[in-house]
């Protein structure tokens, strides 16, 4: 599938193997995950950085592959349980970070019109977002602006 705003084709990626069940060498207690999940959103980090920091460090020595198989629950849905979810879904405020660096940068370097339809195409990105989020993760009335992703940034 191609890119939504390069010339570029998209890129090929390794999937992960289908099953059903953790793998036999990873005998973790799904509590003791959770409880992982929870300290490491308190840390300040992002859902994908958990799922990593599980992965790379694991909990008590062991590492967790899949969240999903070790405890049947998402980190997302983890997150929400404990009320340590974010206020903005991890994509959109990645976005928005993106354009604010952009907008800061378009405004210093006027003429660089390349960084000038990346902050456009960005935007838009973000307008589609907040289309496919509202009513579920962002309120009904929310509505995108440079003012407004510097305030939730902060």
């Amino acid at each position: 599938m191609a890119r939504m705003h390069t010339r570029r084709r998209g890129s090929s990626g390794s999937d992960r193997p289908v099953t059903d069940e953790a793998p036999e060498w990873s005998d973790v207690d799904a509590d003791d995950v959770e409880q992982r999940v929870v300290e490491l959103a308190e840390q300040g980090h992002d859902p994908s950085v958990i799922g990593l920091k599980l992965r790379d460090e694991g909990v008590k020595g062991t590492p967790v592959p899949n969240v999903k198989l070790a405890t049947g629950k998402k980190v997302t849905e983890i997150l929400e349980e404990n009320d340590a979810k974010d206020e903005l879904p991890e994509d959109l405020k990645n976005l928005m970070q993106r354009a604010v660096r952009l907008r800061e940068h378009v405004q210093e370097n006027q003429q660089d019109h390349q960084n000038r339809r990346a902050l456009q195409n960005t935007e838009s990105k973000i307008r589609r977002l907040v289309n496919y989020y509202r009513g579920d993760a962002l309120d009904p009335s929310f509505r995108y602006s440079y003012d407004v992703a510097v305030e939730l940034l902060e």
